[in-house]
């Protein structure tokens, strides 16, 4: 079976932060042998006065592959995991999904693309998550990130939203790399012009000449880049693309 799985606030200021937690539970999972599994991603979410959230209110999700009488076990892990690491004040949820491909799962989808636009609560996830009979939990204070959980397994599920945790993080800046290159990173299979949204070839030569990340797309983890005036191809700052939001959308 193909399975997803979402965390939603389970820190607070002065703890190691949900794709971290996130990455612990992957790394777990894998060790038990319920592998192998994606990368995580984060989900941005709606910021508003109403919404509790440590810093940036988003939520962490992967997805994965294992034998389907398991799901029980993936889901104890991850359970236990959590209560055992989430920080004090924190509200952590728990999302898991058993994906069937001859399912439609339009809802779970919507719910996702609300949570970054409009302010949801408990019982919208709750009643999402029974219809689509999901795997929805709190684990602990008032069980708030049940929402984001939620979300994040509909955004992840959409394919075109969300940034790749920790990608490219050692790649050298201010230095030149063809597409071929690039595309032996793990957390990169596409680079893709923004404004054409074509893939580049795989001599295209691309300047690193910032810090920056690759986001899912059409389910691929893509490294989108632009045109400088030189006319070749740069990257895009991390603190652009979080701007972006909704131009990373189909």
């Amino acid at each position: 079976m193909k399975f997803y799985l979402c965390i939603d606030d389970t820190d607070n200021l002065d703890s190691i932060g949900t794709g971290t937690i996130a990455e612990q539970i992957r790394e777990k999972l894998i060790e038990y042998g319920y592998g192998p599994c994606s990368l995580v991603t984060r989900h941005q979410l709606f910021i508003h006065e109403d919404i509790p959230y440590t810093s940036h209110n988003s939520s962490m999700c992967f997805c994965g592959e294992a034998p389907a009488q398991y799901l029980l076990n993936i889901i104890k892990i991850a359970s236990h995991h959590l209560d055992a690491v989430a920080a004090e004040g924190s509200d952590p949820g728990l999302c898991v999904l058993q994906f069937d491909d001859t399912k439609d799962y339009k809802e779970v989808i919507d719910f996702g693309k609300a949570a970054k636009i409009s302010v949801l609560t408990k019982n919208d996830a709750m009643q999402c998550a029974k219809i689509n009979h999901l795997h929805l939990s709190e684990h602990g204070g008032t069980g708030q990130g049940i929402i984001g959980a939620l979300a994040g397994v509909g955004l992840r599920i959409f394919g075109s939203d969300g940034e790749v945790k920790a990608a490219l993080k050692n790649i050298e800046t201010n230095q030149h790399f063809s597409v071929s290159q690039l595309k032996k990173f793990p957390e990169l299979t596409q680079v893709i012009d923004l404004v054409t949204r074509e893939p580049l070839d795989d001599s295209t030569e691309i300047n690193i000449c910032n810090r920056t990340k690759t986001v899912l797309y059409k389910n691929q983890y893509v490294l989108f880049v632009v045109k400088a005036e030189n006319g070749r191809y740069q990257t895009i700052p991390k603190s652009e693309i979080r701007k972006m939001g909704e131009s990373f959308y189909e």
